[in-house]
């Protein structure tokens, strides 16, 4: 899983190549070390990583730009206020106190600090209500790349899903009843170190079945075919369909359901009493119960939402289908998940990415904005911009909503903060005087500069009335 994302262990035979840092399920093995060092493959992800985070162009705030013109034209505007008004008044005393007067209020009423205010308390803001909802934002560029996004690429095992294996399926016949059915198959299942038993037996326990003391366990000497035991008087097979053929017993009674569940990518465990076929189990990795109304939000945003996973095709576009995902990318590697999401950026699109694991990290680094879910790895969560400290997507589809929001909350302020210098500085510099008599006082531009800061800030504090 650490590199495709399959959240069901792979059997291996012998002289098969195995990877540095997942882990072996069951039984003993030798290995031989082909790779160390830089040369090994979580060694690469890592170097992915790095590579695309050295890569991300870092996006100049349109503050910076407008600051960079603003403060020597405010100068020089207010030095022409000065020689305008001492020539006007034909360099007299009263002239050059009415010429200091009005240079000084156009740099007051000009000083920028609803300028300088209008990013970073929005910044500030919505960084404070992204952590209530637990989103962890690493500053103010990544919330404003956030805010531009325009699809969103999502890992399968662990962030659409659960990221374990679970009873999905429960198929009785002849009279069994499904309670009986999960009694009997936790008795043996009990006693295997599989995934899949574990998640037999935990799917007993949470409807309040405690299985049964099974005697003469066996687990099949092919690993991963299944297990047998003793129930009371039952003797208890449940494995694949070829170990139960094996020992002669009959499984095409439930070919019509093994089939529709094997279609929706599940793992089948059938079950025998005593030599009879009494029923099958669906096994797999279900969707979170949050997953289908936050990719339904996020549609809704005018998102695009693809599902992108190392995992084989048909387990892919089962959960795409049940998670209402349109377009899915499968049986990649970390490289590949690296490759699909700069294709998706030379095609012009601003692409978040949202992962768990080891094997999305890179992905996570090359993304204009990667969500790691806070529940996964560290290396996962190092790479990305956010972090969701809930396995939960509908904080993701909360937070790009938040980035939006928080987006307009800054263009709303640069633009009263320039509409406001724009109106002011002639003001100050005294265009109505010869008009109407009226020269602005350096006490009444202060009085208006920092009510123009009151007001980007109280602009600011709205984001905290909710995404």
């Amino acid at each position: 899983s650490m590199l495709t994302g399959e959240s069901r262990p792979v059997l291996k035979q012998a002289r098969d190549r195995v990877v540095g840092g997942t882990v072996n399920g069951t039984g003993a093995l030798r290995a031989t070390a082909t790779t160390l060092g830089e040369e090994s493959a979580l060694a690469r992800i890592v170097t992915l990583m790095r590579q695309a985070q050295g890569s991300r162009a870092p996006i100049q705030r349109l503050a910076d730009r407008v600051s960079a013109v603003f403060v020597p034209t405010v100068i020089g505007i207010a030095a022409l206020t000065f020689v305008v008004w001492l020539v006007a008044g034909h360099w007299t005393g009263i002239a050059a106190v009415h010429a200091f007067a009005a240079s000084i209020a156009v740099l007051i009423i000009a000083c920028p600090c609803a300028m300088g205010l209008a990013v970073p308390t929005a910044v500030m803001v919505a960084t404070g209500k992204g952590a209530e909802r637990g989103l962890l934002i690493k500053g103010g560029e990544a919330l404003e790349r956030a805010g531009s996004i325009d699809t969103v690429v999502l890992d399968k095992t662990g962030t659409v899903t659960e990221g374990r294996p679970a009873v999905t399926d429960i198929v009785a016949r002849d009279g069994v009843r499904q309670e009986d059915l999960l009694r009997l198959v936790a008795a043996v299942e009990r006693l295997s170190e599989h995934p899949l038993a574990s998640a037999i037996v935990r799917r007993a326990r949470e409807l309040g079945i405690e299985p049964a003391p099974a005697t003469e366990f066996q687990a099949v000497k092919d690993v991963g075919r299944g297990v047998e035991g003793r129930v009371g008087d039952a003797f208890v097979l449940a494995g694949n369909e070829g170990m139960l053929r094996a020992d002669g017993v009959e499984t095409e009674s439930l070919s019509a359901d093994a089939e529709r569940l094997a279609g929706e990518a599940k793992s089948l465990v059938y079950v025998a009493v005593d030599g009879r076929l009494v029923g099958l189990l669906g096994v797999a990795d279900p969707i979170r119960s949050t997953s289908r109304a936050a990719i339904r939000a996020m549609a809704e945003m005018g998102l695009d939402v693809v599902l992108l996973t190392g995992d084989n095709r048909p387990t892919a576009d089962a959960i795409a289908r049940e998670a209402d995902i349109d377009t899915v990318v499968a049986e990649v590697l970390p490289e590949g998940k690296v490759d699909e999401v700069r294709r998706l950026q030379d095609e012009g699109h601003i692409v978040a990415m949202v992962g768990d694991g080891i094997n999305d990290a890179p992905a996570l680094a090359q993304a204009d904005v990667g969500f790691a879910l806070g529940s996964g790895t560290d290396i996962a969560i190092d790479a990305s911009d956010v972090t969701v400290m809930r396995a939960d997507l509908t904080a993701v589809a909360d937070g790009i909503a938040l980035a939006r929001r928080t987006m307009r909350t800054m263009r709303q302020n640069l633009f009263w903060a320039f509409v406001y210098n724009v109106v002011g500085i002639p003001i100050a510099a005294g265009v109505l005087y010869p008009f109407f008599g009226v020269l602005l006082s350096p006490v009444i531009a202060s009085a208006a500069m920092a009510l123009s800061s009151v007001s980007v800030v109280s602009n600011s504090l709205r984001l905290r009335g909710g995404i």
